[in-house]
């Protein structure tokens, strides 16, 4: 670590329980973040800030003035450009250190496979269930921890799902993929816009938790915020070991 990095990251450094060793462990680290949107944009930032060593970010959409009121990656001038690019400009400009890999794609098969494979965490960001639960799959099967979030209206979620231990669940194992599940999403729902930032910076919490081996995930824990009332529910998932997914493992 040079003088630069020593004097950029002084406040984690100052941690006892981050230290130089665990600072070194986050710039070590590769991030996988799927969706640049209102999830993505706080989880992409404090990765970055914080100084993950890369971040791969995954997109397929452009930047909407729609997108604005929430999606802090995006800036009214970068209206119609890909988000991705959108979302990498923006991290370089406030940590020029990370590198930064933007594609415009929407992950699936053998590209999501290798891609899952390669990172250290997965952030899941995205906005639908045959994302969420194509990316379960691919997290399970190369054993790489899954931090989850969703939002909606004023109700957000938050779950980690870390299969390199055997007693932990996966995404499938509380929602099964042959459950029938309403597709909600803000676009007609609508979405109060401090919420996605609670989540999404709560990903980036347990996502530098995750690599530096840090304290205690919410593996085998679902939290539920009511934004409206201002309270957290926490509920406890097992693993089920007949899951068409995670159940062999």
């Amino acid at each position: 670590m040079n003088d630069n990095q020593l004097l950029r990251y002084s406040r984690h450094i100052l941690l006892d329980q981050i230290g130089i060793e665990g600072q070194q462990k986050i710039l070590a680290a590769h991030a996988l973040i799927i969706g640049a949107g209102g999830l993505g944009s706080p989880a992409a930032l404090y990765l970055a800030s914080a100084g993950i060593g890369k971040l791969t970010i995954v997109d397929d959409d452009e930047v909407d003035l729609t997108n604005l009121q929430r999606q802090i990656l995006h800036t009214t001038e970068r209206v119609g450009k890909d988000k991705v690019d959108s979302a990498k400009i923006c991290l370089q400009q406030i940590n020029p250190e990370v590198e930064v890999i933007a594609l415009k794609e929407r992950l699936q098969g053998q590209r999501l496979q290798e891609l899952v494979r390669s990172a250290s965490v997965v952030l899941d960001c995205s906005d639908n269930f045959k994302t969420r639960h194509a990316v379960n799959a691919a997290c399970v099967e190369f054993s790489v921890p899954l931090v989850s979030g969703a939002a909606i209206s004023f109700d957000g979620q938050l779950s980690v799902f870390d299969t390199r231990h055997s007693d932990a669940p996966c995404y499938a194992c509380l929602f099964p993929p042959d459950q029938d599940v309403e597709e909600v999403r803000c676009s007609t729902m609508g979405v109060f816009s401090p919420l996605v930032g609670i989540i999404g910076t709560m990903q980036a919490a347990e996502a530098l938790k995750l690599v530096m081996n840090l304290g205690l995930s919410v593996s085998g824990r679902l939290l539920l915020l009511d934004a409206m009332q201002m309270e957290w529910t926490s509920i406890g998932v097992s693993k089920n070991h007949e899951c068409a997914v995670c159940g062999a493992k």
